[in-house]
C-alpha cells in the first residue's frame, strides 16, 4: 500500500533534487580580527572618571593646599633656557591618590600613569617616569609627611576619620634585586676594588678621548662606573645594619647584601618561597578605611613594627 502525502508533487520534487553543483569552493569569505591594526580615537580625560569619584575629590583638596614648598625647587623660571618641570601638584596627587591605594611603588604608579584612566587623569596628559616620581618622593620626602599630616588633620576635623579603631598590617613586596647581586664582605671588598679601577680608568679616557666613541657614550661610561662605585660603597655601609639582627658570630659572618639595593633583605614570601623583599606597614582606619599609616622596614617579620606605626 502507497503511502499518501499531503503534497505528492512537493513530494516527489524533494526526491528527484540533484544536489547543487554551482557553489564555489573556495574558501569562504570572513572578516578576522587585527588587533595590530592602528586606530584613531577622540576622548577626553575629563569624560574618562565619574563626577563623584574619590580621584577627583583629591585633586579638589590638593588645589586648596599651600603647594609653595614643592615649588621652590623648580629651576626652570621666566625667560631662562630649560624644559619644564612636571607640575608638583601632579606628582603630590599621585602620590596621596596611590597611598589611598596603598600603592608605595614608583615603578607601580609609573605603570598605572600608563594604563589606568584615574592616574591618567590627575596626569592631564603630562608624562611621569618611575625616575622622576621616586626622586621626587625622595627629595620632599619630609614636604609629604608633613602634608599628608595636614590632609589627615583637617579629615578628622571634619568627622571624616575617627581613629578610634585603626587596623595595622605587613605586605612583603618584591625588591628589584636579583639573588646573585647578594654578597659577603669580602665579595664586596673585591667588588669596591674593581668599581674603583674601573672610576680610574674612565677618567682616563677622558683625558684621552677615544675618537670611535662620543661624547655622550663617554660621559655614560663616566656614569656608569660612578654609580657602580657608590651602589657597592652603599651595600658595605648595610652590612652593620643587616648583621645586627643575626643571633650567632657564624651568622654575622655570613651575612650578604645587595649590590643593587643595598637595603633589602632576603624574605619568606605568601607563597613560601624566599626572595629580596622590603615589609611595607600599612595602617588603616577600619570605619572609612583610609590609610593613615605607611612605613617600609627590611624586617622579616611584623613582629615589633606596632609601636613605630603607633608613634
Amino acid at each position: 500500500m502507497e503511502t499518501e502525502t499531503l503534497f505528492p508533487e512537493a513530494a516527489a520534487s524533494e526526491t528527484s533534487a540533484e544536489p547543487e553543483t554551482n557553489r564555489s569552493s573556495g574558501a569562504p569569505r570572513v572578516l578576522t580580527a587585527n588587533r595590530r591594526q592602528l586606530q584613531w580615537r577622540t576622548c577626553d580625560l575629563e569624560s574618562t572618571l565619574p563626577a563623584d569619584h574619590r580621584a577627583r575629590a583629591i585633586w579638589s583638596a590638593i588645589e586648596k593646599l599651600d603647594l609653595s614648598s614643592f615649588y621652590g625647587w623648580v629651576e626652570a623660571r621666566g625667560s631662562e633656557p630649560g624644559r619644564p618641570a612636571i607640575d608638583p601638584k601632579i606628582l603630590v596627587g599621585l602620590w596621596l591618590y596611590a597611598t589611598s591605594e596603598g600603592v608605595g611603588s614608583a615603578r607601580e604608579v609609573a605603570r598605572r600613569c600608563d594604563k589606568h584612566d584615574v592616574y591618567r587623569w590627575i596626569c592631564g596628559g603630562v608624562s611621569a617616569n618611575y625616575h622622576t616620581l621616586s626622586d621626587f618622593r625622595v627629595d620632599h620626602g619630609a614636604a609629604l609627611d608633613e602634608l599628608m599630616t595636614t590632609v589627615l588633620a583637617v579629615l578628622m576635623n571634619a568627622d571624616l576619620i575617627t581613629l578610634d579603631r585603626v587596623a595595622q598590617d605587613g605586605m612583603k613586596t618584591r625588591a628589584s634585586a636579583g639573588a646573585a647581586s647578594f654578597r659577603r664582605e669580602k665579595g664586596l671588598q673585591e667588588c669596591l676594588q674593581e668599581a674603583r679601577e674601573q672610576v680610574e680608568a674612565v677618567k682616563r679616557e677622558a683625558e684621552q678621548p677615544d675618537v670611535q666613541r662620543s661624547a655622550r657614550e663617554q660621559a655614560a661610561a663616566a656614569r656608569a662606573a660612578r654609580e657602580r662605585e657608590e651602589r657597592v660603597a652603599a651595600a658595605l655601609a648595610e652590612l652593620p645594619k643587616a648583621r645586627t639582627s643575626k643571633d650567632t658570630e657564624q651568622a654575622k659572618a655570613d651575612v650578604r647584601v645587595s649590590t643593587t639595593d643595598p637595603e633589602a633583605r632576603v624574605m619568606k614570601m605568601g607563597d613560601g618561597g624566599f626572595r629580596p623583599a622590603y615589609n611595607v606597614q600599612l595602617a588603616t582606619d577600619t570605619e572609612s578605611r583610609v590609610i593613615v599609616g605607611v612605613d617600609v622596614t627590611n624586617a622579616g617579620t611584623d613582629h615589633a613594627q606596632t609601636e613605630p606605626m603607633l608613634e
